[in-house]
Parts: structure tokens; C-alpha cells; sequence
């Protein structure tokens, strides 16, 4: 059997079974750590005044460990990577190796920006956050919605085979949205859309300190609010089942029901969502200041900066984190709201 598989698989499966990582498909960066929107559900705009940035050196000596660890695609994250005053130039330098780039962005620079998006990206994609006036409101930007929908019919008016699909964070200021949102992104024109929780529990998207009672109902959904959300969630798998069939939304009906006993978990109404996930084993998260986590919500594991990537994800710590953790008991990966389960049989 062994003798049909790539030299490739084989080293993932052997990632995932001796905790060792002889394959690390996907990469995680951000570039920089500036954002221009000012999101209720994330922290990230308020360290604006104290940017940090991986710099052309950082990448260019990642390099060696991209080819080490066979790295196939290198997601940009942010803030806003579009930000960043060279992001381009990073952008050739990891290309040179004929790694796939894909870009997530808040949409707001994507016209400005789009035939260099165009030439050195490989896909797009961009935050949504609702209806044009909901979407405005959470992104606490004029014109935000505009901006975005200029951006994406212009990369689709430049090469309308370049795939752009949207990522939608569904939380207290949007969730009665939840239908027009799916109409919004065909508004726009992007390809899919996907959906997701927001996290209300870890450091992640630059929080030095965990979100209070106070902070955390800013966003999450409140008790009386649970029962409005389950009637929103079953009439819109009724009313949208075609996206749903098509794929142009991602995720299928029963994963975005379990949108609602995530936020009902909270009050002890259900059990949070089970997950597969093996993000530590075949991915890894770098910020803009260098740090290395095994995902968005782990601690930090080592500092680019310090010791080569191949380094930090097999060290001695590492290893051990990843042997000892339980996706299914761990109180961090419990509330996750961004799993990632890759087969080593996919092909990125």
C-alpha cells in the first residue's frame, strides 16, 4: 500500500502518528500587526500604535524550513497584511519556492492593491460581516461594505476564474442578519461563503488579558437571545438549502446548527460541539513579531527569530504538547471556534 502513496503523505501520516513534524503543509503568518477596522469581536486595531512586522529577512530564512518541512500553502493573516509596506516583496520571496499564498483580508485595500493581489496571490479571502449598514457597524468603518464590494469586482473583473470566497464571524451584532448575510456575499461576488463562531475565551487577535463577563457579552449571544438564533439557523437551512447543496456555502446544515449550542454552551443549555482537529500536527501560526503557536489559541512555542522553524516545532516541548493534548478534553480546544482537520491524503 505504501508503495501507491507520495513521500509527502507518508511524512504526514507519520506526523500524525509519532507527534513529530516531518511535514508541515500549511503555514500560518501575519505579516503585520496593524488592522483597519475596528471590530467588536477582535482586539487586534488596538495595538496600532505599536506595529510590528516580519521583515523580507525573517521569510527569506524561512525558507530552508519551508523546504524541510515541505510546506505547500502559506495563509496570510492579520490585521491587515495588505498594511504592510513590503508585503509584496514577501510575497515574491515565498513564491520562489512555488508555495500557494492565500490571503486573508478585511477587503478595504483589495481595488488599490488588486493587480499585484492578482499576480502574487493565489486566492482571496475577505471578511463579511453582514448586510451593507451591519457590516458598517461592526466594522466601525464608513463604506466598509462598499469598499469591499468594489475590491472583489474588481479582482473578478481583472481574472473572473481568481477565486475569492468570504468568511463570516456570526455573534451577537449580526446573528438576526444571518440570511441576508448569504445574500450580501452574492451581492459582492465572491465564490463561497463559510461561517464561524467568534472566540470569546483565549488571548488570541492581541489580547494581553482575557475578555470579563462585561467584554464577553459584547459579543457572544445572550440566554434570551438563544431561542431567536435556533429559529433564524432552521429557517434558513429551509429558505437557503440551494447554497447549501451548490457549496456556496461552506459549511452544511448540521455544522451550522451547531452555531447555536456553542453559544447556548455557555449557559449550560448543551454541551459545546465535539471537533476533529489536528491543527498543532499539521499547521502552525506566525505572528508579526515572530512568535510561534501551534494554532491561533495555544501558547506560544518558540520566536522565529531565535531558532529556525523546523527547530521550534519538533523541540523537545513541542513534541511533548502535542503527544499530551486531547482535542476532545483540552479547556482551550473545548470552546475552539477555528478547527482544522487535514486528511495527509489532501491535496492543497
Amino acid at each position: 500500500m505504501k508503495k501507491n502513496l507520495s513521500f509527502d503523505t507518508i511524512k504526514r501520516i507519520y506526523s500524525l502518528k509519532s507527534h513529530k513534524i516531518f511535514s508541515l503543509p500549511i503555514v500560518i503568518l501575519m505579516p503585520h500587526s496593524r488592522c483597519n477596522c475596528r471590530c467588536v469581536m477582535c482586539d487586534i486595531w488596538k495595538g496600532n500604535n505599536n506595529v510590528k512586522q516580519l521583515e523580507e529577512s525573517d521569510i527569506a530564512k524561512m525558507l530552508d524550513s519551508f523546504r524541510k518541512l515541505n510546506t505547500k500553502e502559506v495563509v496570510m493573516s492579520g490585521g491587515e497584511a495588505l498594511m504592510h509596506p513590503n508585503f509584496f516583496k514577501l510575497c515574491e520571496i515565498i513564491k520562489s519556492r512555488k508555495i500557494k499564498i492565500t490571503l486573508l483580508s478585511t477587503g478595504l485595500l483589495l481595488k488599490r492593491y488588486s493587480l499585484d493581489i492578482l499576480a502574487k496571490t493565489d486566492e482571496v479571502i475577505v471578511s463579511l460581516d453582514g448586510s451593507k449598514d451591519v457590516h458598517d457597524k461592526i466594522r466601525n468603518i464608513p463604506n466598509a461594505f462598499a469598499k469591499l464590494k468594489e475590491g472583489v469586482q474588481e479582482l473578478k473583473r481583472l481574472r473572473p476564474n481568481f477565486r475569492v470566497t468570504a468568511r463570516c464571524v456570526i455573534q451577537k451584532e449580526n446573528f438576526k442578519d444571518f440570511p441576508n448575510i448569504i445574500d450580501a456575499a452574492r451581492e459582492i461576488g465572491v465564490d463561497q461563503i463559510s461561517f464561524l463562531t467568534a472566540d470569546i475565551t483565549t488571548d488570541a487577535f492581541n489580547r494581553p488579558e482575557l475578555w470579563d463577563d462585561q467584554r464577553a457579552g459584547e459579543v457572544k449571544l445572550s440566554p434570551e437571545e438563544l431561542p431567536q438564533f435556533k429559529e433564524i439557523i432552521e429557517s434558513l437551512i429551509q429558505t437557503h438549502l440551494n447554497n447549501f447543496e451548490s457549496k456556496f456555502i461552506a459549511e452544511s446544515p448540521d455544522r451550522i446548527m451547531r452555531f447555536y449550542h456553542y453559544y447556548s454552551a455557555y449557559y449550560n443549555q448543551s454541551n459545546f460541539p465535539e471537533l476533529r482537529c489536528n491543527a498543532p500536527w499539521v499547521s502552525t501560526v506566525i505572528e508579526a513579531d515572530g512568535s510561534v503557536r501551534p494554532c491561533f489559541f495555544h501558547k506560544v512555542i518558540g520566536n522565529i527569530r531565535k531558532s529556525a522553524l523546523e527547530e521550534i516545532v519538533n523541540s523537545y516541548e513541542s513534541i511533548s504538547f502535542r503527544k499530551n493534548l486531547d482535542v476532545s478534553t483540552n479547556s482551550i480546544c473545548e470552546k475552539c471556534v477555528c478547527s482544522l482537520n487535514l486528511s495527509p491524503f489532501a491535496k492543497l
